[in-house]
């Protein structure tokens, strides 16, 4: 607030005593010395809230609005971020979409390869095993296990178990055919993740 604002919320007698020179008029130029760095935050304030404005600092303490905090969860406060802050903006950005489609195939999927930037996930529902999702990890994305069990286990139902393999894994069942095999087309995302919506051929997914 300038001076000559903050002059004018006074009474008419202290106006009148804060001419030039006087000790009153110094205390005012001290205040609008003091509310000068907190007007300049509240006049961009809005960047504090954008995904890729936001300071590196703030980006992590911004998930916990999108319940996307599960991703950066780590025993100690001061242990690095376990993806890039890039990817992290990613996941900010996309967090209402997320939280519509958590539950279902695209919604993890989505969730994996903007955490990752790696694309072949393969979700796999065996005939033999209800309610149990078995997760094959490109081989791209195969040293962000610790990551990638967080997030399978945060966007899968309540009800369901699920099972997360690694492309060295030697047990791990044959790929459904609809789906890309491990290792094939995997992309790394740069910049701006986009997201691509549901494929229109297939029946819409509704979020459990």
């Amino acid at each position: 607030m300038r001076r000559a604002a903050i002059e004018r919320l006074l009474p008419a007698a202290y106006q009148r005593a804060a001419g030039p020179g006087s000790v009153l008029g110094a205390l005012l130029d001290v205040m609008e010395a003091l509310h000068a760095p907190d007007e300049a935050v509240l006049a961009d304030v809005d960047a504090l809230f954008g995904p890729y404005r936001t300071p590196d600092g703030f980006v992590a303490y911004l998930t916990r609005w999108v319940a996307m905090d599960h991703v950066v969860a780590a025993p100690r406060a001061d242990a690095p971020l376990p993806l890039p802050l890039g990817r992290l903006r990613d996941l900010v950005a996309h967090g209402a979409l997320l939280a519509r489609w958590r539950g279902t195939p695209y919604g993890m999927r989505t969730a994996l390869e903007l955490a990752t930037g790696v694309t072949g996930f393969v979700l796999d529902e065996p005939p033999e095993r209800p309610f149990h999702l078995v997760v094959r990890v490109p081989p791209a994305a195969a040293d962000r296990l610790a990551l990638v069990t967080r997030i399978v286990e945060a966007e899968k139902p309540a009800a369901v178990t699920v099972e997360v393999l690694s492309p060295v894994d030697a047990e791990a069942p044959e790929p459904d055919a609809a789906e890309p095999a491990a290792g094939v087309a995997t992309v790394r995302a740069v910049g701006r993740a986009h997201v691509p919506a549901p494929l229109p051929h297939d029946p819409p997914e509704e979020p459990s």
